[in-house]
This record gives C-alpha cells, sequence and structure tokens, in this order.
C-alpha cells in the first residue's frame, strides 16, 4: 500500500478519515466538516457514545452536506504520543480498507497537548495504517473480489512540518516488520534452514555483510547441539551471520540472536497432530532479528550490530536425535536430551556461545518462541523477558511500552539450576514436568552466554496473533522488531 502526504485539502468524494482527540474534541477541519453537515458530526458523537478516547472509531456513512461516501472519526484520547498515533492510522484503515474504494484520505487535525511534535505524530498515524495494511495473500488463488482489501493508497493531510522527514525512518522499520511478517507466514515446504539463509543473504543489497555457516563449519566449531536438533531432517542446518557496520570503527557492536526452527515436529518426541502445522512460526525469533536487521540498515542505524540465526528443522526420523542422546557444545559443556521437543534452547546454546566469542558485544538479546509455559503465565500481551543485567531490562521494558511490544520480567536463580543439574551430563535440556518450564529455558540458556550481558525474551505468546489488534492484522505479528530498533535508537547509536 502506498503512503503519501499533503496539506490538508479535502476530497469531494470517497472515503474520509479524521482524528478526534478526547472529550469530543474537533481540531479546526473537523470543526469546519461538522458546520458544513449541519452539525451531524456532534450528533452522531453523541448519539454513538463516541468521546475521541483513543482506539475508538465511528463510521458515518454519505454524511450529510458531505459529498463523501463514508466519513470516519478516530480517536487519539488525550495527550496523544506515537503508540495513540498508531493505532489512530491503524483503525482508520480498518474501518474502510473493503469498502470498495481504492484512496483514504486521513486527515491528522490540529489537536493541542500532544505529546510528541506534530509533524511526527502524522508520520506515527501513517506507520500504523500502513502496518495494519499488510496481508498474506501469496498463495490465494480464488480469493472474491469483495473479500480483497479495495484501498491502495493512504494519503495523509496535516498542515504540521516535518511529517516526511519522520516518515523516511519509519518507512524502513516498516520494511523490516513486513520481511519479518512475510518469512514467518510463509509454509514450510517454502522456508527451511536452506531458503531462510538465503533470504538473509538478500540483505547483502542493504549494506549488511552475511556469512552462512554449513554443517562441516558447524561440525568444526563444535556446534553439537545445534547439529543434533537438525540430524532428524533431509533440510541440513545453517547459522547465518549478519553484520551491520553503521558505528564506529572498533566499537564493540550490540547483538540479536535468534531461534529458527522452520518446522517443529518435536522429534521423536513428537508432537500431538492437533495444531501441529502452527510449528511453521516455530522460526519466529529468527525472522524478527532477519527484520530487525533490514529495517536498521535500511534506516543507516549508527551502530554496530550482529544479528546471528540458529536454523534447523526437528523431525523424527531414523536419523533423529534420541531422548538420553548426549551432545557437546561449541562451549565444552555437555548437554543430555531428555526431550527432543525442547530444541530452541539446544540450537541457541551453541548461537549464544558462538555470539559472545567471536563478537564480543555489548550484550545479546535472544528471542525464540521458546515455552508454551509462557503462554500459560503470560498470554498473549506480554513476552516473557529473563536477564543476568538489570540495565538492560529495564531498557527493554521502557522500549516494550514505548512500542506496544510489551514484556514482563521473570526471575533467574541458582536456585533453579539443580532442576537441570544432569546425573550423566554437565545440563540437561529440561527440568520437572509442570514446574517453572519458561524459567527452566532461561536458566539453560544462562549457562551459554559468558556472563555477557544478556536477555532472553520468550516471545511463543506473542509471535503470531489468531485476531487483528491495532497495528497489527491476523498471523505473523513481527513482535519484537518495532522494540528493539527503539532500543538501539534511543541507547546505543552515536
Amino acid at each position: 500500500m502506498k503512503i503519501a502526504f499533503s496539506a490538508p485539502d479535502l476530497p469531494k468524494s470517497g472515503h474520509l478519515a479524521i482524528t478526534v482527540a478526547a472529550d469530543r474534541a474537533l481540531g479546526s477541519i473537523g470543526a469546519s466538516l461538522d458546520k458544513a453537515s449541519g452539525g451531524q458530526i456532534t450528533r452522531a458523537m453523541e448519539q454513538g457514545r463516541f468521546t475521541g478516547k483513543a482506539d475508538e472509531v465511528l463510521a458515518l456513512v454519505a454524511p450529510a452536506g458531505l459529498e463523501l461516501g463514508r466519513l470516519v472519526l478516530v480517536g487519539i484520547g488525550g495527550a496523544p504520543g506515537a503508540l495513540a498515533a498508531n493505532n489512530a492510522g491503524a483503525a482508520a484503515l480498518a474501518a474502510v480498507q473493503y469498502a470498495g474504494e481504492s484512496e483514504l484520505t486521513l486527515v491528522v487535525d490540529d489537536h493541542a497537548g500532544l505529546a510528541i511534535e506534530a509533524g511526527p505524530f502524522a508520520a506515527e498515524v501513517a506507520f500504523g495504517a500502513l502496518l495494519r495494511s499488510y496481508r498474506f495473500d501469496k498463495y490465494r488463488t480464488t480469493l472474491a473480489d469483495d473479500k480483497k482489501p479495495s484501498v491502495k493508497k493512504v494519503t495523509v493531510q496535516t498542515a504540521a512540518k516535518g511529517a516526511k522527514k519522520a516518515w523516511e525512518r519509519l518507512e524502513k522499520i516498516a520494511d523490516g516488520i513486513f520481511l519479518t511478517r512475510d518469512v514467518v507466514s510463509e509454509p514450510p515446504n517454502v522456508i527451511y534452514p536452506e531458503t531462510l539463509a538465503d533470504r538473509c543473504v538478500e540483505l547483502e543489497k542493504l549494506g549488511l555483510e552475511v556469512e552462512v555457516l554449513d554443517e562441516k563449519k558447524m561440525k568444526k566449531l563444535g556446534m553439537g547441539a545445534l547439529l543434533g536438533v537438525g540430524q532428524g531432517s533431509s533440510q541440513p542446518p545453517r547459522l547465518v551471520v549478519m553484520k551491520w557496520n553503521g558505528g564506529n570503527k572498533g566499537d564493540a557492536p550490540v547483538a540479536f540472536v535468534g531461534k529458527g526452527i522452520t518446522f517443529d515436529t518435536g522429534g521423536i518426541s513428537i508432537k500431538p497432530a492437533a495444531g501441529m502445522e502452527d510449528m511453521k512460526w516455530d522460526m519466529g525469533g529468527s525472522g524478527t532479528v532477519i527484520g530487525l536487521m533490514a529495517a536498521l540498515a535500511g534506516r543507516k542505524a549508527k551502530v554496530n550490530v550482529v544479528g546471528v540465526v540458529a536454523l534447523a528443522e526437528n523431525m523424527p526420523d531414523g536419523n533423529a536425535q534420541r531422548p538420553g542422546d548426549i551432545v557437546s557444545t561449541m562451549s565444552g559443556q555437555t548437554i543430555e536430551v531428555l526431550n527432543t521437543d525442547a530444541e530452541g534452547r539446544l540450537v541457541l546454546a551453541d548461537a549464544l556461545w558462538y555470539t559472545q566469542d567471536q563478537f564480543k558485544p555489548q550484550f545479546m538479546v535472544n528471542l525464540a518462541t521458546l515455552t508454551g509455559a509462557i503462554i500459560v503465565s503470560l498470554g498473549n500481551e506480554h513476552a516473557g523477558l529473563f536477564s543476568n543485567n538489570d540495565d538492560l531490562a529495564a531498557k527493554l521494558t521502557e522500549s516494550g511500552l514505548a512500542t506496544g511490544e510489551k514484556l514482563w520480567r521473570l526471575p533467574l536463580s541458582p536456585a533453579y539450576d539443580k532442576d537441570i543439574d544432569s546425573d550423566v551430563a554437565d545440563v540437561k535440556n529440561i527440568g520437572r514436568p509442570m514446574t517453572a518450564g519458561s524459567i527452566i529455558g532461561a536458566q539453560f540458556l544462562q549457562r551459554f552466554v559468558n556472563g555477557t550481558p544478556w536477555a532472553h525474551l520468550d516471545i511463543a505468546g506473542t509471535a503470531w496473533t489468531k485476531e487483528n489488534k491495532g497495528v497489527v492484522p491476523k498471523g505473523a505479528t513481527a513482535f519484537g522488531v518495532r522494540l528493539l530498533d527503539h532500543l538501539v535508537a534511543t541507547h546505543y547509536e552515536g
């Protein structure tokens, strides 16, 4: 979908959306429209119990006195900032997306009390509309026309300066988000370790340096945990390293590591058949890292960044890893594999150790659809946050609140270690059944960070949604791209 900006110049027909602040506060353009309609907007707000709160929407079809097919009022609330702007743009688009017109004019009116400058606020409204427009229709060949979105262009009208400048950055972030949603949405016969690695290599056109480690290279490095997960599949595993050198030469990079299980049957510890199709998005953590690297390179972030994704397919053939196997990791530690469905922590063990060993980063953040237990704990509203560093945890939490990609910190403690101490190896990959499953997963990963400031984001409950939510249409969410871009931009760019 195309986004354009212009000065206020109201259309004579078609769809028009306009922002309304708390307490039904119309801006100057809204007030003039209300007058032209004989006060119909005010009456509609009163009768529709629309007060202008954030996320409120009221649509007027063929309003009297105005030659418009539809007028949509979108609430932004009081003292609105970027999140309110995003949600207003998303709500405006959602209200007319299938209504037949090809263009939406979205007026960001002049309101007092904005939490950010008016120009960037208008850009954030456009950002929300664009994010909501995403659909993955690549494989749909018989979709009826009335089921297809009709809006192809959104023109954001604002009298404020600075909208286009702010948009330049946001558009690149949207590119990264859409890349993440694309790769996570693809079916597992299309996206597997080799083809996902190829998608990473394509990012060299943005200026990223990309290296793909195959089985031979990983074996030489001693990555027995990652290789063990992939040994049951006809699709060999890969480790991909993406580097963006936007900072000063010699400055330590920041690092992001993603779990990339392109399909997870559970291996020999096989999952139930019902719902197994969802396991195509068990590579959601790697998808986020790939999209984040594209966003940072696209907007020319002034920082050195390393993105590492550990890619494998977890299958149950005659060569598959067995419960009871012991594997050696790059760190030298050995792992007793008691459950082959706890495979994400195995691939991350080698990926985390490799990242800290090779790049000596300022910090590492890994993302993984690691445990179903995090959904039991937090549902689909927060991702789990675990960290060995309070400062990093606080910064991540702050960025989560700023972007709407919320995190909730859970504990790490040596007291949990006894649950994964093995009788025959250095560590086992699961603890006691039904006991602190998400914490145990994080506790396991901590053994492979070697004291580097680190955070683990368990995104099992937030990587995919089965319903439309604000700027996120149902499907792959790209959770973490906005959050981590905000983290980098706010705290680590020079």
